[in-house]
């Protein structure tokens, strides 16, 4: 692609290698898209997003203040889980805690101020949105939806986004995917919206996301000490499509050039957030060993033109 940030596509293309998947790489603090790799995967209307999902789950409890980030919330007579071990280690019935307490209408309102169930892109036409779920599940309810995403369609793009605003620290860009020279060298950034409720959550998260690489479910993402990863992975069964889903949203921290890359892939059983977190893992090694991160680029200087403040209304 004539757009596209050729040294990262190469090691998105080598990362990905022949699983079936897609890698969506984006600059958080613009919302440009710099790659998109298999974008017949990227474009579809969305697959169930597994314990990424849980990305909503922690914004929402926080913001509504269902829960603190230091309490400890027990699923044994000697098992608890706070926030930053629960994110780190994806525990399902911590999460379907959350959801139980904030209610199905809150869930939903918080996923679509996140950006799930519409366009995340403002110039790719053949981009189709996931959707929100319409009623909590029958079998599962809330806690389901907010532990494993049952009843969501998200989309690599979406999930993104999304990443991108928890990156840069609460500003929900459009994405947009510059085909051109000409195109990059004319590129304004554009917000959707602010995300000013969810900024005190963003900080909170963090460590969990961290702990994800350190000691969680998304070791096979493990960095050099210079370049640190974040992330939050997924793995479930999209029982509509009989298929295996493995998710990785993560983001890096080096200075202002920081990227996002979101990695799902989907197919058997030896699909899973694990293995995606490996292929983001090997995406970030091989940029960090080409001194990819050295440069920083000025543009992201620049001050964003807002489009819009205001989600639709549901």
């Amino acid at each position: 692609m004539d757009g596209d940030d050729l040294v990262i596509r190469r090691a998105a293309v080598a990362a990905l290698g022949s699983v079936n998947g897609s890698v969506v790489v984006v600059d958080p603090n613009t919302g440009r898209i710099l790659t998109m790799v298999n974008q017949r995967l990227a474009l579809k209307s969305g697959f169930i997003p597994c314990s990424t999902i849980k990305l909503v789950t922690s914004l929402a409890a926080l913001s509504e203040r269902v829960v603190e980030p230091n309490d400890w919330i027990y699923i044994g007579r000697y098992i608890r889980f706070n926030l930053t071990t629960a994110l780190a280690k994806s525990n399902n019935q911590y999460f379907a805690t959350l959801g139980n307490r904030l209610g199905f209408e809150r869930v939903t309102k918080y996923a679509q101020m996140l950006g799930l169930g519409e366009k995340a892109t403002l110039d790719l036409a053949d981009e189709q949105p996931g959707s929100i779920a319409a009623e909590p599940p029958k079998f599962g309810g809330v806690g389901l939806m907010t532990s494993f995403g049952e009843g969501f369609s998200v989309t690599p793009l979406e999930l993104a986004a999304l990443v991108s605003a928890i990156a840069n620290g609460g500003t929900l860009y459009y994405l947009q995917y510059p085909r051109t020279q000409a195109e990059i060298d004319q590129f304004t950034p554009k917000v959707k919206r602010p995300l000013d409720i969810a900024i005190n959550g963003i900080a909170d998260m963090r460590p969990g996301l961290r702990g994800a690489v350190d000691f969680g479910t998304a070791r096979r993402a493990a960095d050099a000490p210079e370049d640190p990863v974040f992330g939050k992975t997924g793995t479930c069964t999209d029982f509509l499509s009989s298929s295996h889903m493995g998710w990785f949203g993560s983001f890096n921290e080096v200075g202002n050039h920081r990227l996002v890359v979101v990695v799902m892939l989907t197919g058997g059983r030896d699909v899973s957030g694990g293995v995606a977190a490996g292929v983001a893992g090997a995406i970030y090694r091989s940029l960090f060993e080409q001194s990819y991160f050295a440069a920083v680029d000025p543009r992201h200087n620049d001050l964003p033109e807002i489009v819009t403040n205001t989600p639709s209304a549901r």
